[in-house]
């Protein structure tokens, strides 16, 4: 089973969603950066549970304990570990889907794949493993402010209801004024009542989650198989319940002309810019300096408290079956703080790649 992700810049994840705890190693940050716990928890408060009416009622605080990596408040080099333990499990909800793979989870795939498999609450494959990515994240967003580079995640879309485009200071200031984290305000409050209307049905809505990252300079990622927006697909489509990722316009460049979309090239006080970003930033597998930009298709929460057809494995024959537990009616406001974690820890990856940041020490 693969658990790591980076070459240079590597994130190893540990933890199931309702074992002892959940964190990461991250190796390969280099020393003299300076780095906190607070640094890694305002990261992981974005993610948490049961902040809102819109999330699960899973109360977890998510408290960060950095155990190695950090010495008089900088990195010295050697791996950072960073443990969370749950303290809000209710395994007992899931004792009944021992033998009966819930529709639309990777229950069935796990099973027959490893035999012996942590039912409760997904295991290994939960969304709440996605920590690991937040707290890689996190340490990866401190190195990207070295090189003045900021990336942020917001609410495009839930179900039909599409948000306009914004630029980034307008996200910025707005994603956390609404629990939807969208960056338009009327927006988010027909996302809210969809959401909250879906949940009254006890039933889940899915959506799309835009990633952006400005600064980053021109000349990252490798022509064929280290190309950067083929790692930032990566990491994006493993995220759990991610059925789709698009980097600049995406799926919309089929039905489009080359002379309608080509990103003409022009100079501007001896800098190089392109007239329009449809490639999101990345040109034949390098970054060309423009924002980076991209999105996730995020399906809706499979568990929900509705009978739905099954199989029981053990007797092999059909069944019923209705999931109880807690669970969010819609993943994308809490999976924003991912997307954004992901996609710092690929830009990051390849800043130490490609020499813009000493892998070594951070003095020099």
């Amino acid at each position: 089973m693969t658990n790591t992700i980076g070459k240079k810049f590597k994130v190893t994840g540990f933890g199931s969603s309702h074992g002892k705890a959940i964190g990461a190693v991250v190796d390969g940050c280099p020393a003299n950066l300076e780095l906190s716990s607070e640094d890694i928890q305002k990261e992981l408060d974005k993610r948490k549970p049961g902040t809102s009416k819109l999330t699960t009622s899973r109360k977890e605080e998510d408290k960060i304990n950095l155990v190695s990596g950090i010495f008089n408040g900088k990195t010295d080099g050697t791996p950072i570990t960073g443990i969370i333990f749950n303290n809000d499990q209710h395994s007992k909800d899931y004792s009944t889907l021992k033998n009966t793979p819930r529709p639309s989870h990777g229950d069935y795939g796990w099973i027959e794949k490893y035999g012996n498999y942590d039912y409760n609450g997904g295991g290994r494959g939960s969304g709440r493993i996605t920590i690991s990515h937040v707290i890689g994240g996190a340490i990866a967003k401190k190195l990207l402010l070295l090189k003045n580079i900021k990336v942020i995640s917001h609410v495009k879309q839930i179900g039909n209801i599409i948000a306009p485009n914004h630029d980034f200071k307008t996200i910025e200031e707005n994603i956390f004024k609404n629990p939807v984290r969208c960056a338009d305000l009327k927006v988010a409050k027909e996302m809210e009542e969809l959401i909250l209307d879906k949940k009254s049905q006890n039933d889940s809505i899915g959506g799309i989650v835009e990633t952006i990252a400005i600064g980053v300079t021109a000349g990252l990622g490798e022509p064929v198989f280290g190309k950067l927006d083929g790692d930032l697909a990566q990491i994006l489509m493993g995220i759990g319940s991610v059925k789709g990722v698009e980097i600049g316009l995406g799926f919309d460049v089929a039905n489009k002309s080359a002379s309608e979309i080509n990103d003409e090239l022009y100079i501007e006080n001896k800098k190089i810019f392109t007239k329009s970003n449809n490639n999101g930033g990345i040109i034949g597998g390098i970054s060309n300096g423009m924002p980076i930009i991209s999105r996730i298709a995020v399906k809706p929460t499979p568990s929900i408290s509705q009978c739905q057809e099954t199989v029981d494995l053990e007797k092999l024959e059909n069944k019923t079956v209705n999931i109880k537990g807690r669970h969010d009616p819609c993943i994308c406001p809490r999976i924003t703080a991912v997307s954004e974690s992901s996609t710092a820890i690929i830009i990051a990856d390849h800043l130490l790649r490609s020499g813009f940041i000493n892998p070594e020490n951070l003095e020099k």
